[in-house]
Formats: structure tokens, C-alpha cells, sequence
């Protein structure tokens, strides 16, 4: 193949070349340079006059905005189907914009004045590429939260049992009105109505790299593409696949994952960036726990579980709704949950999980702070909502000689603190799991007072994430790790929609159970006489302070949600962990009232995936 030929045919794979004729796709590839570029390589560097732009075939460039001083302000990424410089070039003066390649990138270059001669000579390239350029400022206004499909996706299986998934949901994107294509290597791969299929090697007849090009860039006019094909392949098969596609699902079970170690390593040893393209999936039975696993998750950027049949004992449906993520994944849509702290009011927070997945939103990712950092991970671990409030019911509840105490409640909680109970309490449900092993990506929020920042988990043992973001000072001491003393992460941030938005999700939705305040204390009212108002008890005095800060904070946190819940629960003391289910039940009832809402939200995000509420 010919320069010119093969930048047509790198055309054809980037939307600006959507409807555009032979003819015209010809004069823009005789116009353009390619450029092949490896990770750390300049595209453009700071305070230059941007003159080009930049069409992503393959591959991903980051933007660093500096100042100055040189110091990087903040940065963004942008992968194959992205341009660069379609606004910058119009200003032709220096920009602080750095531009750098992140992943082994293929890129179209264009003169930006010769751009501006083809976009005036052909109508269809012109609308092309200005909503390419629409869609990246749209992107900066609504700071990259707009759903991004990826175009090319991958499933690399270790064996044959786990095709059932990249099948599931190439026959549910049909049910969405897609077309699908799917390079395989399956030779009596069954085809699904609906989808596009072509054998893309094995038994012989492995296409030729001109070949797969053609075809890839004749289905992307029309939709997605997906490679599905087992590790059988060589490394540089692999290594072309993965240098190609936006996402790729590395497909293990519990008992195979292993033998996926060795060729992810020598794959990262080619790029090492491309493992934040790579996501393990893993094909669980019902009631099994993914591995550990470090020594693959060590080689990937995230991972994703999936469950098929029914849920054993105590055993929720979030891993059940796996499929329903991987789905969220390939439609560029990430639903996020943030729970804040409040005590006993924060286990409210089971209702509201329980009805947003009764109402079949599935959640993506969960933040929790305190209380919700305790019943955000009991959840993420899989445990059935009902079955949760019932064990915190009984679990939290004084023994007799707290109850004949006066404030016995609240004695009964110093008493847990003090003498570590919380500890055995959840590890009867998590046992020794880590945050990462979760059916639901969790993440916990501490603060850590030698820096005094707030410090978000992700990783390491559950219920050590939760023991450090429901530790209330003075009630217990900090915990101490490495270098850190961490307390309960209220202090400084109760309702982390921040966090769930920084870790990718385009859609928040906080549960604030302080955001209502009653105006009553120990009893004592604005309207009570000084003769006859009562003292407070130290916890009862700490709790209060914390909620107080924690209402007038919660602004900080929250402000990135798209949509909040505020269950009323000012009738409930902060000690109060025997009332759960009454708890749940208000959680339950505010999320079922504002479902209609977030659901017609949600349709705006996706209205294939997410079917406007008709009432």
C-alpha cells in the first residue's frame, strides 16, 4: 500500500471523514502528514503558536495547561477520534498548552490554513469537523462528564467459557438499535441478527493487515467495533490489537487467571500505558469472590465483575448487575453514588442503595465518607440490603447492661470504639477482602491530620478503609498508618461527589442525610428557658458539633452531583443505630419519590439505555 492509500485508510477511521466521498478523502490524505508518535514524545510544546491540527487516529495525547513558571495547571486526555488544535490554530499566537503522546500514537497532521481551504471546498468535512471541535468545547465546559463511546473495543478471553459476556452484549446492543461489528477468530462463530461478523484469523484464513483495516473502517461509518478472540494469538497480534482499540476487556475467571500473567507482562513491557486501557473481567459464579489477584491487577487499570443465575444466601444483586456495568462501559456512561456521614442517620443510606437498584439503576461506583463509607462497602461487597439493615440492627444494638444505663446508647458506642468491636463486627460480612476484590469499585474518605488532607482509599483491606473513615476523634484515637493519623474523613469532606467525579463518573448522585438540621439539642429548643434546659452529655455534645460542621460543609464535597437525595431523618438521635430499618425505610421512600427525576436526567445522558420515565 501506497503513502497516500494508507492515509485514506487512516482517514476513514476517524469521524471527520464520515460521509465524504473518494474524491474529496483523496485531496484532505494528500493534504495531511502522518505522523507516528511514542509515549513521551512532544507534539506541541508550551507558549508556541499552534499552526496545525491534529486528527487521533490511534492512540492518546495528554494536554498539559502551565503557567508561567512552567508549573502544570491541570490536564486533560484525548484519544482516537479527538483532534487537537481546531480551536488553538485559529488564534495563531502562543498558547501554554503542552501537548504529549501518553500511549504509542498514530496522527493525522494538517496545516491549519489548509484545513480551513478543504472545509470550504467540501460542505460534509466542514460539518464533520466542526462538531468535532463543538464536541471538544462542550467537553471543557462540562469538564469531559459528557459519555464518550469508545469506538474500537477488545475482548481477549483465557478460554471459551467466558464468551457468553462479549455475546450477552453484543446481542443487548442490538436490542438498543446498534449495529455491532465483531472481528473474530471463532470460525463457526454463530452470528447474532442484527450485528456484522467476520472471521478476523485462525483456522487459516487470517486476514491481512489491509484487509482488517478496510473492514474496521467500513463498520465504524455505521457503529461500534469489536474484536473477541482468545490469548491464542502471537504478541505482536496483541500488542497491534491493543495499540488499536479504546478499551480492552481481559476476560479471566478464578480459576484461569494465572495464565493471563505472562503475557499481559510482556505486553506492558511494549507500552506500559496501555494498562489503563485494559480492564479484567471476571466471570464469577454466584456467592464467589474475584481473587485477589495483585499480580494481574497490576497490570491493568481497572476490573469489572460479572454474574449470571441467581444469588445465594444474604447475597445481594449487585454482582448480578455486572453485565449492566460492562454495558455502562462500552456506552461511555458511569453512574456514581456518593454517601455522606451523619451516625446512626447515614445507615439511611441502605434504602437509598436498595431503591435506585430496584428501579434498575445500576451504580458504577460508590464514595462514601463515615457512615457512608460503612454501608457503601457492605453493599459494594455484594451483601443484600435487607439483609444488612437487619445485621446492623442487631449487631448495633446495647447489650442489657448498656440499656440500663442512663444514655446507654451512648455509652454503648464509646464502648465500641474504645475496645475496637467494630472490627470483628464487619469483618463476619467481609472477612478479609479488599476494596478492590468488591463487586462495586469503593472508595472510603479519611483525613489524615500530620498533612491535613483528605485521603480516598481504593485499595487495601475494607474494613480497614471503613474503621478509618468512621473514626470520630475523641471517641477513639487516630489510626495510625505509614506516615498518616487518620480520623473520620467528615471533617473535611462528608459528601464525596468530588471523588466519584475525578475517578470518571458522568453522572453523581449525592445522599446528604445532614443537609436538614432540626433546631433542637439535648432536648433544648431556640424557645426553651435557660431554668429549664438540660445538659449534654460529651457524645452527645461531639456528634452535634460534627453534624453542625458537617451541614455547613457539605457544599464543598457535593457540588459536582448532578442530582441529591436528602431523606428527612431529624427525627432520629445520632446514636440511634437500632432504629435502622426506620432509617432504611426514609432512604428507601425519598429515592422512590425522586426515581421519575434521575431517570428522565439519565435519558438525557443515554436515551437508548435509559428510557425517559413516562409515569
Amino acid at each position: 500500500m501506497n503513502e497516500i492509500d494508507e492515509k485514506i485508510h487512516l482517514l476513514k477511521l476517524h469521524p471527520c471523514s464520515r460521509g465524504l466521498d473518494h474524491e474529496a478523502l483523496r485531496e484532505i490524505a494528500e493534504a495531511v502528514e502522518l505522523m507516528r508518535c511514542q509515549p513521551g514524545d512532544t507534539i506541541h510544546r508550551a507558549n508556541e503558536p499552534m499552526t496545525s491540527v491534529y486528527l487521533i487516529i490511534h492512540g492518546r495525547l495528554r494536554l498539559e495547561l502551565v503557567d508561567i513558571q512552567g508549573n502544570v495547571i491541570t490536564q486533560r486526555f484525548h484519544s482516537s477520534g479527538d483532534q487537537i488544535g481546531g480551536l488553538a490554530a485559529v488564534l495563531a499566537e502562543p498558547t501554554p498548552m503542552e501537548c504529549i503522546a501518553e500511549d504509542p500514537s498514530t496522527l493525522l497532521r494538517m496545516e491549519y490554513a489548509r484545513g480551513l481551504e478543504l472545509t470550504k471546498k467540501f460542505d460534509v468535512f466542514r460539518t464533520n469537523f466542526t462538531r468535532l471541535v463543538a464536541d471538544s468545547v462542550k467537553r471543557t465546559i462540562f469538564n469531559d462528564r459528557l459519555p464518550t463511546r469508545p469506538r474500537f473495543v477488545a475482548f481477549v478471553h483465557q478460554s471459551d467459557e467466558t464468551r457468553i459476556v462479549s455475546r450477552k452484549l453484543f446481542e443487548r446492543l442490538v436490542e438498543l438499535g446498534e449495529t455491532p461489528g465483531v472481528l473474530t477468530d471463532q470460525s463457526d462463530a454463530e452470528s447474532i441478527e442484527g450485528s456484522r461478523c467476520c472471521q478476523m484469523f485462525g483456522a487459516g484464513r487470517d486476514l491481512s493487515v489491509d484487509e482488517v483495516r478496510k473492514q474496521v473502517a467500513q463498520w465504524l461509518e455505521t457503529g461500534q467495533v469489536f474484536a473477541d478472540t482468545k490469548t491464542t494469538f502471537d504478541l505482536s497480534l496483541a500488542s497491534n490489537t491493543l495499540e488499536k482499540c479504546h478499551l480492552a476487556f481481559w476476560c479471566v475467571t478464578s480459576q484461569n487467571w494465572q495464565a493471563s500473567v505472562k503475557l499481559l507482562r510482556e505486553i506492558e513491557s511494549l507500552a506500559p500505558a496501555w494498562r489503563d486501557k485494559i480492564c479484567i473481567l471476571w466471570l464469577l459464579e454466584p456467592g464467589e469472590d474475584a481473587p485477589l489477584a495483585r499480580e494481574l491487577r497490576d497490570l491493568a487499570g481497572r476490573d469489572l465483575k460479572v454474574s449470571f443465575g441467581s444469588p445465594v444466601s444474604n447475597q445481594g444483586k449487585v454482582l448480578f448487575s455486572g453485565f449492566e456495568r460492562l454495558l455502562h462501559l462500552v456506552r461511555g456512561v458511569k453512574i456514581g453514588v456518593a454517601l455522606g456521614g451523619g451516625a446512626a442517620r447515614g445507615m439511611a443510606h441502605l434504602g437509598v442503595l436498595k431503591a435506585l437498584e430496584q428501579s434498575g439503576i445500576t451504580v458504577d461506583m460508590i464514595a462514601g465518607t463515615s457512615a457512608g463509607a460503612m454501608t457503601g462497602t457492605v453493599y459494594a461487597a455484594g451483601l443484600d440490603a435487607d439483609y444488612a439493615v437487619e445485621c446492623f440492627v442487631n449487631d448495633l444494638r446495647p447489650s442489657w447492661f448498656f440499656r440500663l444505663l442512663p444514655r446507654g446508647d451512648q455509652w454503648y458506642l464509646l464502648h465500641k470504639y474504645r475496645m475496637g468491636r467494630f472490627d470483628p463486627m464487619l469483618r463476619k460480612y467481609l472477612k478479609d477482602l479488599d476494596l478492590e476484590q468488591l463487586a462495586v469499585p469503593m472508595h472510603t474518605v479519611t483525613l489524615d491530620l500530620i498533612e491535613g488532607k483528605s485521603v480516598v482509599r481504593s485499595g487495601g483491606d475494607a474494613v480497614h478503609g471503613i474503621l478509618e473513615s468512621i473514626n470520630l476523634p475523641v471517641l477513639s484515637t487516630p489510626i495510625n498508618r505509614s506516615g498518616q493519623a487518620l480520623v473520620d474523613g467528615g471533617l473535611i469532606n462528608n459528601i464525596p461527589a468530588d471523588v466519584l467525579v475525578a475517578k470518571g463518573c458522568n453522572f453523581v448522585i449525592a445522599v446528604s442525610v445532614t443537609a436538614k438540621m432540626e433546631s433542637e439539642f439535648a432536648r433544648n429548643r431556640p424557645d426553651t428557658p435557660a431554668s429549664q434546659m438540660r445538659s449534654a452529655s460529651t457524645i452527645q455534645t461531639i456528634l452535634r458539633s460534627f453534624q453542625v460542621q458537617s451541614t455547613n460543609i457539605n457544599a464543598i464535597g457535593v457540588q459536582p452531583a448532578d442530582f441529591v437525595i436528602e431523606p428527612d431523618v431529624t427525627g432520629f438521635e445520632l446514636t440511634g443505630f437500632t432504629r435502622t430499618d426506620e432509617l432504611a425505610a426514609i432512604g428507601e421512600q425519598a429515592t422512590t419519590e425522586a426515581i421519575p427525576e434521575i431517570k428522565n436526567l439519565l435519558h438525557r445522558l443515554d436515551a437508548e439505555l435509559f428510557p425517559a420515565f413516562d409515569g
